[in-house]
């Protein structure tokens, strides 16, 4: 099972240097203790009030990883402090991936207080899901009620990726706006069909197609 080590200090003084590079012999330690191979090994000199950080960044991006289980720390305050803990603690446990600590030498057990967060926040997100496919279907039955017939307007019905679907079809954000459908509807219908598109966008898009044609 493969692991990554991160490590952190708060600032980029040179006394800092000798608790990095302890913090990392201490983690290749338990590394060894909890038969991990190392994938790879993160460190860093930042706050852990600051999201943008190289090194927490880079974590985030291996984590996604299949064969990375594993996630070794001195401690949960090495990840971040603050919302800025529990906003990172949420999005690696939502992987899959194990914390073990050297605080704990071994898995991590988190506080009772995050525990109780944690458990709200991916309450709170699931609800998000939940009301964006909600917000999804009525778009589209309100298009559908209004005779818009999809699998004759949209191109690429049937394709793969949302993520390919680049082009905004200007023409069905049109023909939408004129059976009365909203901006958010019509990004709601048309994120159903695959188009990676928001409110916000289809309103410009109508708004620039108006223009033009005033023109």
């Amino acid at each position: 099972m493969k692991a990554i080590i991160y490590c952190r200090v708060s600032t980029n003084k040179d006394t800092q240097e000798t608790s990095l590079n302890r913090q990392e012999e201490e983690l290749i330690l338990l590394a060894k203790q909890c038969q991990f191979e190392i994938d790879s090994i993160i460190k860093e000199q930042a706050s852990g009030y600051d999201f943008e950080r190289e090194g927490i960044l880079e974590v985030l991006e291996r984590i996604k990883d299949p064969q990375v289980q594993a996630l070794l720390i001195q401690d949960e305050t090495r990840l971040g402090r603050g919302n800025a803990k529990i906003a990172l603690l949420h999005c690696i446990l939502k992987e899959g991936i194990k914390l073990y600590s050297i605080s704990h030498n071994g898995e991590l057990e988190l506080s009772e207080s995050d525990s109780m967060v944690l458990k709200i926040v991916s309450m709170v997100e699931e609800y998000q899901r939940k009301l964006h496919n909600v917000k999804i279907k009525r778009g589209m039955k309100r298009a559908v009620q209004r005779g818009y017939k999809p699998e004759m307007n949209l191109k690429n019905l049937g394709k793969a990726s949302g993520r390919d679907k680049i082009e905004v079809p200007i023409e069905q954000i049109v023909r939408l706006r004129k059976n009365n459908l909203t901006f958010a509807d019509i990004a709601a219908t048309l994120r159903g069909f695959g188009y990676n598109i928001s409110k916000a966008t289809v309103h410009r898009r109508y708004q620039e197609h108006i223009e033009s044609q005033d023109e």
